[in-house]
This record gives C-alpha cells, structure tokens and sequence, in this order.
C-alpha cells in the first residue's frame, strides 16, 4: 500500500509512465455480503443519462479502495446510471492517467496530487478518503528507540519519495534532535529488514503493514507526524480529471455521491465493508483473509474515513494549505520542466466539495 502519500515528481503532463509504490494484491470481480441500509438517502429515482467512469487505482485492491467496491457490489453506481470500470495498477501513476484524460478519476494522496499539480498536470481532489495520516514513522518495540530525537544516526529503511527525508528530519528536529540519519532506499523490502533488525525504523501504513505485522505477532512502537508539530494532512484522496468534471457535473456528482455512500457504509460496518472488498476481488486477499477485515475495523474504529464533524468526503483549505505549503517551503515542488517553483501553487484549486452529495 502506498506510503504518507507516494511522490512522484517524474510525472509528464499528457504522458503515462511512472514508477510503483509499496502496498498489497490483484484485481475486481463481483459476488453478495450482507446489504446494509445507506445512511443517506438514495440519489434521485429519475433515470439518468449512463456514464461510465473509469477509476485508476494507486496499487492493488485494499482498504483505501473498499467504498469503490461497496458502492459498485451494492449496486449503487448502477442505481444512478454509473458503470464503473476500474483500471488496476500497471505502474502507471493514476494522476498521469487522469491529466492524460485516460481516465476520469484515480486514487491520490494529498503530496502525489500536490506534486503532480505543480508539475502541471490537471488534476484536482473532489473528496478525502482518509481524513488524516495512518503512517507514522515505526521501530521495533523491543529497540532502546522511545522518542524522535535517539532516531539520529540511525538508519532508515526508505522508499525514494522526495519528502520522507525532510518529514522525519522535522519530526526528529521538533523533538530535540539534529535529524541526522542514514537514508537506505529499499522499497518494500523496508519492513522485513526492519523487522529483521537490518535497518532501525522505517513508515509503514498502520492500517495495512501495521495491522499485518500485528497478525503476525510483530510489535512495533509509533511516532505519530502530528505529534510533533508536523501538519495534518489527507493520507487519500479521490482525484478526477477538472475537464470532465466541468463537462459532465451531473454524472460527476452521481459518481461522487454513490462513492461517498461507500465509505459511510465502510465507516459504519467494517465487516461487511471488508466482506465486500474480499467478495469484488475474488483471489486477492487468499493469502490472508483476516488482513482486509483487522484493516477496516481498525480504520473505522480511529474514525479515519470521518471528519471532525462525522462526515465523510469534506476538505479543507487549511490542511491542503498546510501540507503541500510544508512542501513548497521545502523546495521539493517543481514544474514541468522540474524546476522548484518560485511561488506557491493555488492551494485552493488543489481541490473541490462542489460534487459532494
């Protein structure tokens, strides 16, 4: 699963190429959980004019993924004339897709969009999926590690994204530290060697990697961004092509709110949000069927799909602002032709709740 967002600074506007970031499995189908009455109303029983919406996933179908999945079992984008038609991971960047019109909306994260913005793609958020980070930096809970500032020295286990280093440096520096540390990029291969002892900490995703180290009994001890004075930031968000949303508002906003549906059902019933992901890709989750269900139950429990009014999709120009303004302060942002940018993007049209329901 993707990190604290997954940076990629190579993307081209118009191209499709890009490079893959850490996460799970394989692909959609279709098969019956439990139905559980929606805690919204149905959308509007007038036919409407067929659409169909292609999703360009991050990675492979997880829990970040699950209200799609709700959405499409239940039957809710075909109730509002919406064929959905998921475009799995290929290595292409679902941002690139987007601005290269292959596909009307993908799964991003608030630093990918913000990254692939700046470096002008057209791209913009219509909704948080996580309303705040589930990754946090992670050692061993049996290491001598206990705060930020004993992680100088050490070394990490990396995945390559412009913006690990200068987060950990600011978490590790807020805590009293220098924030000087050894930087070794392994990608996925980061979690064993942490658990191995080959590396000292690294930042999985508490609601994937953390509960899957977890189911197998590997006890890790957390230091939260937030904690020490890092800004908040949406971990996912669903980005569609600006261009079709002026174009065809009202499939845009069928799409949105049968999606939006998804995830309360996700919020309110982990378990028969998990039974839905497992049931819409047969195969995938074999290996280990209690990963997706401990995942969802933990994201619903911490109120990830939420925000502080209980509401699912809403955004914020504080938090945009606040985050991608820590990446444009850090110089990591540039445009296409990838120079650092000389003054700040827009934070405000980074994203929309216009096609909220």
């Amino acid at each position: 699963m993707r990190k604290f967002g997954a940076m990629a600074v190579m993307l081209v506007v118009g191209a499709c190429g890009g490079g893959p970031s850490p996460a799970p499995s394989t692909m959609p189908s279709s098969a019956p959980p439990t139905s559980v009455a929606p805690s919204v109303e149905s959308p509007s029983a007038t036919p409407a004019e067929p659409a169909t919406v292609r999703l360009a996933l991050d990675w492979t179908p997880n829990t970040n993924h699950t209200g799609f999945f709700i959405a499409k079992h239940e039957g809710w984008y075909a109730d509002t004339g919406i064929t959905l038609r998921v475009l799995p991971y290929s290595g292409t960047l679902p941002e690139t897709l987007i601005g290269a019109h292959q596909a009307e909306c993908g799964i991003s994260f608030q630093d990918s969009l913000t990254f692939a913005v700046a470096a002008g793609v057209r791209a913009k958020s219509v909704m948080a999926i996580l309303q705040r980070t589930a990754s946090q930096i992670a050692v061993l809970a049996s290491s001598a590690i206990d705060r930020p500032r004993q992680l100088d020295g050490r070394v990490y286990g990396g995945f390559g994204y412009a913006n690990e280093v200068p987060t950990i440096r600011f978490v590790i520096q807020h805590d009293g530290g220098k924030g000087e540390f050894k930087n070794v990029v392994i990608d996925t291969a980061a979690y064993e060697a942490l658990y191995a002892k080959r590396v000292d900490f690294t930042i999985p995703f508490t609601a994937w990697e953390g509960v899957e180290a977890n189911l197998r009994d590997i006890k890790l001890r957390y230091f939260a961004f937030t904690d020490y004075g890092f800004p908040e930031f949406y971990q996912v968000v669903l980005a569609c092509d600006p261009d079709w949303l002026a174009r065809d508002v009202d499939a845009a906003r069928r799409f949105v709110a049968a999606t939006v549906r998804g995830f309360e059902l996700a919020a309110r019933d982990p378990d028969a949000a998990a039974q839905a992901l497992i049931d819409e890709n047969p195969g995938v989750f074999e290996a280990n069927p209690d990963l997706p269900k401990a995942s969802a139950q933990l994201l619903a429990k911490d109120g990830y799909y939420v925000d502080e009014s209980g509401r699912v999709g809403p955004q914020t120009l504080q938090r945009w602002q606040g985050y991608s303004g820590f990446l444009y302060d850090q110089g990591l942002l540039v445009d296409g032709a990838g120079k650092p940018l000389t003054s700040p993007p827009d934070y405000a049209a980074l994203f929309t709740n216009d096609f909220l329901p």
